[in-house]
């Protein structure tokens, strides 16, 4: 899809290019052909080195960010059931240095403010979008997200040298930073650990 440039003129970040590989986005938007579009470009644009996974339902969504790291999420903003305002906020707590953008068929300078005053969101693209600017903006949200994880890893790593945190905290900060509730166990009463069902994306 492509349109005229975005009347708010929040859809800048840096053009697609190298250091992405390994990085993962979420896609949110009720609309299954909105997602197959924002996929083709998204491909088109980074290749294979970006693990894009697209969610038609908020609340899956929601169930893939409690256990799965991301770096970055491009949600829609009207939805049914949960709205992307309310999902964002929850991305916020599950997990706090992945980076959120918000994608709208509405042009509300009003929204936008609050969504970055409130959520701490960074991106704001208009539907329909203009190609070249979804790819710089997502490519912006990417870098940005390993530059938040750089970050902590420095602040832990530091900790971890001047005896404010033990290794073995460091670890389980770790793990939980790459699997969101891989610490959190649920123990059976025989001993054994129940294992969550698995949740894939659409």
């Amino acid at each position: 899809m492509r349109s005229a440039p975005d009347p708010l003129g929040l859809a800048t970040g840096d053009r697609p290019g190298t250091g992405i590989d390994g990085t993962r986005l979420m896609l949110v938007d009720d609309e299954p052909q909105v997602l197959r579009a924002l996929q083709r470009s998204l491909r088109r644009a980074f290749g294979p080195g970006l693990v894009v996974c697209a969610c038609q339902e908020p609340v899956q969504a929601l169930q893939l960010l409690a256990r799965t790291r991301f770096d970055a999420v491009l949600s829609d903003i009207g939805m049914p059931g949960l709205d992307g305002m309310s999902l964002l906020r929850r991305c916020a707590e599950l997990q706090p240095e992945c980076v959120r953008m918000i994608l709208s068929g509405q042009a509300d300078f009003a929204l936008a403010q609050r969504a970055m005053n409130e959520l701490g969101v960074v991106r704001y693209l208009s539907k329909p979008w203009d190609d070249d600017a979804l790819q710089r903006g997502v490519s912006g949200a990417l870098l940005e997200g390993l530059a938040r994880r750089r970050e902590r890893d420095q602040a832990l790593a530091w900790a971890v040298e001047h005896d404010r945190v033990s290794p073995q905290t460091l670890e389980a900060r770790r793990l939980e930073a790459l699997e969101p509730g891989l610490t959190q166990v649920t123990w059976e009463p025989d001993g054994s650990i129940r294992m969550p069902p698995l949740e894939l994306c659409g």
